[in-house]
């Protein structure tokens, strides 16, 4: 059983259990689906953000841009700007960063791996309700 403590302190180990803990902020930044796909690109090496932009699929601009600005933030990622006409933008996964990304990817390949079954569950779950309506 889970013993709920606070955790208000950057040094302190935390409990995601505790409403009062810093450490949902970390996970809902690795639990959102971008942060996902770009850690497991970066993953492999360093990566234009153009390049990350015509990867991952469905992404905009903006939501590629705030994403990264948010993994920079939490330093999982770094940015490296290269004096070019236009500048060209790079972003790099961070030491902390590696540490994470392998365990992101890994739901990444979980989600491919599984999804024909995810999507048979849903599509008996959706004609059982059907029914029972």
């Amino acid at each position: 059983m889970q013993t709920a403590i606070q955790c208000s302190a950057p040094a302190t180990t935390g409990n995601a259990y505790a409403g009062t803990c810093p450490t949902r902020l970390v996970l809902d930044r690795i639990a959102d689906k971008w942060a996902v796909l770009i850690l497991g690109l970066l993953g492999d090496g360093p990566v234009r953000f153009n390049r990350l932009r015509r990867q991952i699929e469905g992404i905009s601009q903006k939501m590629l841009s705030q994403t990264l600005k948010s993994l920079e933030r939490d330093g999982l990622v770094s940015r490296k700007a290269i004096a070019t006409v236009p500048v060209t933008v790079e972003y790099a996964i961070t030491p902390l960063g590696a540490t994470l990304s392998e365990t992101v990817d890994a739901l990444r390949i979980w989600a491919e791996t599984h999804m024909g079954q995810v999507l048979v569950s849903q599509q008996q779950y959706d004609a059982g309700a059907d029914r029972a309506a």
